[in-house]
């Protein structure tokens, strides 16, 4: 059955570069503050900060991090979804979870890998999506980079159905392309007739790029529905309704239009 209105929290904070632990301490308590939400966003990398390139920060399956993601998912009875830096073999994956308050959980690996930092040296790319159902609505998780390809993002109308509703980029998008970042969360939007969240974070990393954070959810007309203040860290608390999408989605059937391209 579906929900017409998805309780969303998402967070923007400064990460302690390449510090599990204490990042994991610091959302616990985030966490505290969130009273009812469906779903839960955090940054990319949200327990080291964008580190790619240095092993020692991966973590295995059944590891710290995503044990604390299954937890937390239980106790706030919310989805949580973020990235990890996940080990396999020899392999290394910038993992997107979207974890269940069950214990469950799906996984996207990030295709577009950020070469100007040095992650398709380090990382392998992936090459599925991954749409997660919560309360009847779709929703599609990508990462940071993949947001400058509109082919990877779009969405498709097929038999009367969309591919998905909500469409998130979790990231850590430095400082310096803020103006980039809010551009195409707003274009993505547009494009695809759905909602857009992006969650990026703030502070100084270990390389000394600044982030600005300014996370924000866009409608698919493109204005913000709701957004953290830049260069602070915040939790922030919306609502976005499936009656409202639809009743745009009707009314402007932009959708019927669409090329039909295929993607992965």
């Amino acid at each position: 059955m579906k929900k017409d209105n998805l309780n969303i929290a998402f967070i923007q904070a400064n990460l302690h570069w390449e510090d599990s632990e204490r990042n994991l301490k610091q959302f616990s308590n985030k966490l505290e503050s969130i009273r009812q939400a469906d779903l839960i966003v955090l940054p990319e990398m949200f327990n080291t900060g964008f580190s790619p390139f240095n092993p020692a920060t991966a973590q295995s399956m059944d590891g710290p991090a995503v044990e604390w993601l299954k937890e937390n998912a239980h106790k706030k009875n919310s989805v949580i979804c973020t990235t990890v830096l996940i080990k396999e073999g020899e392999k290394m994956y910038n993992r997107l979870f979207w974890v269940r308050p069950d214990g469950s959980f799906g996984t996207y690996d990030k295709k577009h890998l950020f070469r100007m930092g040095r992650e398709d040296q380090y990382i392998t790319a992936g090459t599925k999506k991954f749409v997660g159902e919560l309360h009847g609505w779709k929703v599609m998780p990508l990462v940071c980079y993949d947001l400058r390809f509109p082919g990877w993002s779009r969405n498709a109308y097929i038999d009367g159905e969309f591919t998905y509703d909500l469409l998130i980029y979790t990231a850590n998008w430095p400082e310096v392309r803020k103006n980039v970042w809010k551009s195409l969360l707003t274009a993505r939007a547009i494009e695809n007739q759905a909602f857009v969240l992006g969650v990026n974070r703030i502070g100084l990393d270990g390389q000394s790029f600044a982030h600005s954070g300014d996370s924000c959810i866009i409608g698919p007309k493109g204005y913000v529905y709701d957004a953290a203040e830049p260069d602070s860290e915040a939790i922030v608390s919306c609502s976005i309704s499936h009656s409202e999408l639809t009743a745009f989605r009707e009314k402007f059937r932009v959708s019927l239009d669409w090329d039909k391209i295929e993607t992965l």
